[in-house]
């Protein structure tokens, strides 16, 4: 019963949310389109600059559904829809796409360690690291041992997704941030959001 009552005020809540995701959209994007260069301009505006380049196409890949080079609204507002509500599994099988690159169903351990070299990089530019951080060769590595269970040197949707939720640092170094799709209005003095999870996971030493 309580949660049949809560339904219309998500609902509206949810209304709100898309209406606000669709002018941010829009004020950034008219076209109603974003490309590769345009979302990689709005992701290094507010990060820190080219050193987040080559996150942001692995990010936009995610993005493009139908690879087509092009993201729409419902491509965007699909993926942050997921990313703000969605279940822990939901949220993993899309963070699945970021790793695998060229999406074989399968994530090689080249196609993981290039993602973590490309958040690597951004936190170095952003002074995040300390004196012994660990490196993206060493998370890699920890990572593979966590989810290749059968040790085949891949990791499978079904191993990512069991894997990361017994692990929680796994997990959070997997997940996508909400952070990392949604649109900002692009400043002269964007500021580097928050420090992500994943950032500060790299310096874990358990």
């Amino acid at each position: 019963m309580g949660q049949v009552a809560s339904m219309p005020h998500r609902c509206g809540t949810y209304v709100l949310e898309l209406h606000e995701w669709y002018r941010k959209f829009v004020e950034e994007c008219p076209s109603g389109l974003i490309t590769l260069h345009e979302f990689r301009q709005f992701f290094c505006d507010v990060t820190v600059g080219e050193n987040s380049s080559e996150y942001a196409e692995q990010i936009f890949r995610a993005l493009d559904n139908n690879g087509d080079g092009i993201v729409d609204f419902r491509e965007y507002v699909t993926a942050i829809s997921m990313l703000a509500h969605g279940t822990p599994e939901d949220k993993l099988r899309w963070s699945f796409k970021l790793y695998d690159k060229d999406g074989d169903g399968a994530i090689t351990r080249s196609e993981m360690l290039e993602i973590m070299r490309a958040v690597y990089k951004m936190s170095v530019a952003a002074s995040l690291t300390k004196v012994n951080p660990m490196t993206a060769e060493e998370c890699t590595n920890r990572i593979f041992i966590r989810l290749d269970k059968d040790q085949n040197a891949i990791i499978s949707l079904q191993e990512f997704v069991d894997g990361s939720l017994g692990d929680e640092w796994v997990r959070q170094m997997l997940e996508c941030d909400l952070s990392t799709v949604e649109i900002q209005k692009m400043t002269k003095h964007s500021h580097l959001p928050a420090r992500s999870s994943r950032e500060r996971l790299f310096h874990a030493n358990t």
